[in-house]
């Protein structure tokens, strides 16, 4: 996923479904230097993870 896209991602207030690896989740943050989102899964929010914007995929 392009930055820009997760970028709106994080500001838009409709739930947009994402995806890392085949698994539903949300994105906490984007750090635009390094590309990486932090997320966690969607039934799991206290496990966070910092996956590259690129293995994220919108469904």
């Amino acid at each position: 996923m392009e930055g820009n896209r997760i970028k709106q991602i994080l500001s838009s207030s409709n739930n947009v479904k994402v995806e890392f690896e085949g698994i539903s989740v949300w994105i906490e943050s984007f750090d635009e230097q390094t590309q990486n989102a932090c997320v966690h899964d969607v039934d799991f929010p206290e496990e966070h993870v910092t996956v590259s914007a690129n293995d994220l995929k919108e469904v």
